[in-house]
């Protein structure tokens, strides 16, 4: 996909925010010095398995259907359109009344699925665009990238697929690189889902393992290019910061000032040592939907595109405000039962910033 990037980003600086906050100044390392800066807003959300009502073939999406186990029909389903259509729609208004300029979405059974989210009322005045490509995931749900035109151009994208070589008819969710200009720069974005802990979490690491390294290897091409190349690994990894997958194998670190040139940072790893996560499983908090950031978004020069800060948007109406799961989030279903939800995952974010001029 290759697109002219010229118009779509004079369009952006024209609608981008301004905001004044305060900034660590260069040359005053005791002091902090208020700057305007543009402010552009990058998330990713699980969807809590989106099926559609319709059977696909050669996919398991039988619970998902009018008479399998989920009894999923077209009210339930028009249910969750509006409801994970609002909260993208929030996402990303404390600093940008345009919202996200683009978000990673996993457990999506397909295309279609896509377009109906972006029509919704919530939406529809966003003229959001989708990048999509089908997986050969067995249960049939793959990744994908909604992204707002008039902030992020893309100029082109790839899909990944992960292969086991011990395991050649093993199946899972293609990894997603989109490559584009967000406030002028160039930078990419990965999104993924990688294997699940549904075998025990023992069992299936080595799985995560490879997928880590295929997202690094990914990374490591754009890094031989350009060291200093502006990257956003986002997704649900079944593990946690610190697990062998992320901290080892893709190398994403703990400490901002420890990533040199070429190198990953895990801006939410210090969230999770304060307790907040964006799943819950047995009353324990995970941060499975992760951001992190290349060395070139750590660490841009001034006046250039740089990350600001990361949250997890585990806002009020995406939580469970009683019963046995007060404070986790509101799922579509729980114990089998529809509970008129959201997602069993919060969405999760980072701000990247550019001084204006």
């Amino acid at each position: 996909m290759n697109k002219s990037p010229l118009v779509p980003i004079v369009l952006a600086l024209v609608i981008l925010f301004s905001i004044g906050i305060p900034v660590k100044s260069t040359a005053q390392s005791n002091s902090n010095d208020k700057v305007k800066v543009n402010v552009s807003c990058i998330a990713f959300y699980n969807q809590e398995n989106f099926f559609d009502t319709i059977h696909q073939d050669n996919v398991r999406d039988e619970e998902y259907l009018p008479n399998g186990a989920m009894k999923w029909n077209t009210q339930k389903y028009n249910a969750k359109l509006e409801h994970m259509s609002y909260a993208i729609s929030q996402i990303g208004l404390d600093y940008s009344p345009a919202g996200v300029a683009m978000i990673g979405l996993s457990e999506i059974e397909n295309r279609g699925v896509l377009e109906d989210i972006i029509k919704q009322p919530a939406l529809a005045k966003r003229h959001l665009e989708i990048v999509h490509y089908d997986s050969p995931d067995l249960r049939g749900v793959d990744v994908a990238l909604l992204y707002n035109p008039r902030l992020f151009t893309v100029t082109n994208s790839k899909s990944y697929r992960l292969h086991m070589p011990d395991d050649p008819n093993f199946k899972t969710r293609d990894q997603l690189m989109v490559s584009g200009y967000l406030q002028g720069e160039k930078v990419h974005v990965i999104v993924n889902h990688w294997p699940s802990r549904s075998s025990g979490e023992l069992p299936s690491r080595p799985k995560r393992n490879a997928a880590a390294a295929l997202t690094r290897s990914i990374a490591d091409s754009l890094f031989r290019i350009d060291p200093k190349a502006k990257i956003i690994i986002m997704g649900d990894l079944n593990d946690d910061p610190f697990n062998e997958s992320c901290a080892k194998v893709l190398g994403a670190k703990k400490e901002i000032n420890e990533v040199k040139d070429g190198e990953l940072y895990n801006t939410l790893w210090k969230t999770l040592d304060r307790g907040i996560g964006s799943l819950a499983y047995n009353d324990q908090w995970n941060l499975f939907d992760q951001q992190i950031i290349s060395s070139g978004l750590a660490h841009a020069e001034k006046g250039k595109l740089r990350f600001w800060k990361a949250e997890i948007f585990n806002r009020a109406f995406l939580t469970q405000q009683e019963g046995k799961y007060k404070g986790s989030p509101i799922r579509t279903h729980s114990g089998g039962a529809w509970t008129n939800g959201y997602s069993d995952h919060y969405p999760t974010l980072i701000y990247l910033i550019k001084e204006t001029k």
